[in-house]
């Protein structure tokens, strides 16, 4: 089959590549771009083998254009001795010796019959890009190659050389081609001014108006066509506007044409044509014509949020090796030129390589796959590295909550099921369950628009999907419903209006999504699965009580999910949608400064209903008072002012004496209130129970019989002065305690008070005849010699009647006023 034509680098190292496969059964093959290896290394393995040469490439515009190539080549149509089929598409014949299928399909065929029958080879194509896919192909086909066909021939292909994780998956001996390829002029175009960076799916539009401008600029400077890398189809349709009015044909490329736009785009035109691609363009396929290349520097990739189960797509600096192969595209035929929409110090600091897909994807079809295959874990499985744990783990729970394995991590007969509709098990979810309440045309429908939401132009899941019957580029949104449509149990259409239907398949696919309005919130709304999530200002659903949320994403920084897609839902629908998240607790707890005993019904994290429980257990009551006392303190006792003062007294005891003085502090006390509290705590049910504790009296329960009997000696409640007066201590700080007492009623005295058995002297506050402060003493023999005289100099005209005697340590100690003279 191998045709004369054309002399590709590839050529030279076709012998050796099947002579290793001959030898070992496996090999890996790295060539860069344009050496033919797509193409011409299929057909030198039709020409050794006997039976098929399965083609398998990671997308479906590279599938149809490998296929048509090669039957180019060979003079004749495609579905002779070389055919294609992708998802929802076969041309192939009797006479078919190469097939080129998607990665996907070709896992999908594994899972139906291991052994593929009539196939001869498997030839992985552009195994670089390690798409989830990719991965499950290579590991599925080595394993059927070991166990149960040591005769079928793996070959894996990569454009670059940095291939250890896939020689180390295969145990395969590597054959490599070298080819001289046009040289490609680089020209770096950063904006002329700052853009803001990529979040989630937004591009800044500043960056896409730069892009536009120097794809003007590339057309004015160069010729040839010229290949235009955009990270998505929204970006690609705001660019396709904006170059409204180039002297060239503006074309699209990507996943969501029609099969005929693309093939129109891969056989090239009369005019000049500026295309406008996404990253299905990088590799694979190569668009005559093109000698130029403009690069936006963005790529659109999955992104999974463990945390919160939320799977999306983002957008994110494309990495060297990426950029590297979308430069290539312009040196295919000739000489070319890129335009890179960044500096070459940027280009310096982005990532070698891109992460693959198993590392930060969504991992709920990988571990359905896998648990299809019998290996749930996928341990023995030639994978080019293990998939994470945690996202393995967010997968079973997925899995087992749709019915789709087991305990053990097995496939149940429900999740071949969903496996073998050829979508995300959450999709095939909704059209299994979903037809039977809508139709399965409808259901189809608006399952196809969730498989590929990007683009959606609007929040609005119904309005979406109106949208797609005035779009004439929705072709493969049509393909892919007809397909669903096919995969769904047969029931014809029902009465459910288009914003119930998009509401139920939402629900369907994403019961943790199901989400109610904040109180006092328009546009906040919290998911059955605990994440809050926003509306966009001026969402079309704004105001609406309940969502069946279909896509939501987290931006960096911000702590509730952005709702990008969604359907307004009734409350009995969520329910019933959700039922598998409701549940019924008792709350019996320490809440809003009460015990609050409750029966909650809750749709996962959402709070349905709440009704009181009547009778609630003592034991738990008495808990939810411990964490009461705990969490507010003793301020919820009531302890009057003897029994603040109480427990200032044993608090100074503690203090001066230690252990086994007890400790009041606030911390003390509720370490174990029932150690004081006693029979009054049991009793008690609520708040106000406890302020009707009488504190004081519990708080001797704290004093053993020696402590009771020494306590008015070492920390007595009052102290008797000269005057004779008898002055309560202030135990404030138990630290140092207070005496406040006038001046007068301390004459005669030279020493300071002391207690607790003579260890600390009380803090005098000498007061004025008005009782208002005057000096502060600990040390009271001092305050004669050297205090005394200026506040006696100053307080002695101001209170005449009160006497200021010149030496105080033989004054008389006093209450009284002088006498009045007559």
């Amino acid at each position: 089959m191998l045709p004369a034509a054309p002399d590709l680098p590839i050529r030279a190292v076709l012998g050796e590549l099947t002579d290793t496969l001959r030898g070992a059964g496996t090999a890996v093959l790295v060539a860069p771009p344009g050496t033919g290896k797509t193409t011409l290394a299929p057909l030198a393995l039709a020409d050794a083998v006997e039976g098929r040469v399965l083609v398998a490439e990671p997308r479906r515009v590279a599938t149809r254009a490998a296929a048509r190539r090669m039957a180019a080549l060979l003079g004749e149509p495609v579905g002779e001795r070389v055919g294609f089929a992708v998802r929802g598409e076969r041309r192939v014949s009797p006479a078919t010796r190469v097939e080129v299928v998607t990665t996907g399909l070709l896992v999908r065929r594994l899972l139906r019959d291991e052994e593929l029958p009539g196939v001869a080879a498997v030839v992985l194509d552009e195994c670089h890009e390690r798409a989830l896919d990719s991965d499950l192909a290579l590991a599925f086909s080595a394993d059927v190659r070991a166990v149960l066909r040591e005769d079928l021939w793996l070959l894996a292909t990569s454009a670059t050389a940095d291939v250890p994780a896939l020689t180390a998956a295969l145990s395969a001996p590597v054959v490599t081609a070298s080819a001289a390829l046009h040289p490609v002029t680089p020209v770096w175009c950063p904006p002329p001014a700052a853009v803001r960076p990529a979040l989630g799916l937004r591009v800044d539009p500043a960056l896409l108006a730069h892009v536009a401008a120097t794809v003007r600029r590339a057309l004015a400077e160069t010729a040839g066509d010229v290949l235009v890398f955009l990270p998505g189809t929204g970006e690609i349709g705001t660019v396709h506007t904006a170059l409204s009015t180039v002297d060239a044909e503006v074309l699209e490329l990507h996943g969501r044409q029609p099969a005929a736009a693309q093939d129109a785009v891969l056989r090239g035109g009369p005019r000049r044509r500026v295309v406008l691609a996404t990253s299905v363009a990088e590799s694979s396929l190569t668009v005559p014509g093109v000698r130029i290349v403009v690069d936006a520097g963005l790529a659109r990739v999955p992104r999974m949020d463990l945390a919160r189960g939320l799977g999306s797509l983002a957008t994110v600096p494309v990495s060297r090796a990426a950029a590297e192969q979308r430069a290539g595209r312009a040196g295919r035929e000739g000489p070319g030129t890129v335009y890179r929409c960044w500096s070459a110090a940027q280009h310096e600091r982005l990532p070698a390589r891109p992460e693959p897909e198993i590392a930060v994807a969504d991992l709920t079809s990988f571990a359905l796959d896998l648990a299809c295959w019998g290996r749930p874990d996928g341990t023995g499985l030639a994978l080019p590295e293990p998939p994470p744990a945690g996202a393995m783990a967010v997968a079973g729970e997925a899995l087992t909550a749709l019915g789709a394995v087991d305990a053990r991590g097995r496939v149940t007969r429900r999740g071949r099921a969903l496996a073998a509709v050829g979508t995300h098990p959450r999709l095939a979810r909704a059209l299994l369950d979903g037809a039977p309440r809508l139709g399965s045309r409808r259901t189809a429908e608006l399952v196809a628009l969730l498989a590929e939401p990007d683009g959606a132009g609007t929040d609005d899941l119904a309005a979406a999907r109106r949208t797609l019957d005035r779009d004439r580029r929705a072709a493969g949104w049509r393909a892919e419903m007809h397909r669903l449509e096919r995969a769904a149990p047969k029931h014809p259409a029902t009465g459910v209006g288009a914003e119930a239907a998009a509401g139920v398949v939402a629900g369907l696919a994403f019961p943790e999504r199901l989400a109610r309005r904040r109180e006092g919130d328009e546009d906040t709304y919290l998911m059955a699965g605990g994440t809050a999530a926003q509306l966009s200002p001026g969402s079309a659903l704004h105001g609406a009580q309940w969502l069946a949320i279909a896509v939501a994403d987290r931006p960096v920084g911000r702590a509730a999910a952005r709702i990008r897609l969604a359907a307004p839902i009734d409350p009995t629908t969520a329910a019933e949608l959700g039922a598998a998240l409701r549940h019924t607790e008792e709350r019996i707890g320490w809440y809003d400064g009460d015990v609050r005993a409750d029966r909650i019904d809750r749709l996962g994290a959402i709070t349905l209903a709440t009704r009181p429980v009547p009778d609630p257990a003592p034991a738990a009551v008495h808990d939810a008072l411990l964490a009461g006392l705990r969490g507010e303190g003793p301020r919820l006792l009531r302890f009057g002012p003897g029994g603040v003062a109480l427990r200032a007294r044993i608090a100074f005891c503690r203090t001066v004496f230690g252990e086994p003085w007890p400790d009041v502090s606030d911390a003390g006390l509720v370490a174990d209130p029932d150690a004081w509290l006693g029979p009054e705590l049991a009793r008690a049910r609520r708040r106000a129970d406890l302020a009707r504790i009488d504190a004081s009296a519990a708080l001797r329960r704290l004093l053993d019989w020696r402590q009771a009997a020494e306590l008015d000696r070492l920390a007595p409640e009052r102290v008797t002065v000269p005057s004779g007066s008898s002055i309560r201590v202030d135990y404030t700080d138990p630290a140092a305690p207070v005496l406040a007492v006038k001046v007068q009623e301390m004459f005669g005295a030279t020493d300071t008070p002391r207690i607790g058995a003579g260890r600390v002297p009380l803090t005098l506050h000498l007061l004025s005849p008005a009782g208002r402060p005057a000096a502060v003493t600990s040390d009271l023999a001092s305050f004669w010699r050297t205090g005394y005289p200026a506040v006696r100099a100053e307080l002695r005209g101001r209170y005449p009647r009160h006497p200021w005697p010149a030496d105080p340590t033989i004054a008389p100690a006093t209450r009284r006023t002088n006498p009045r003279r007559r």
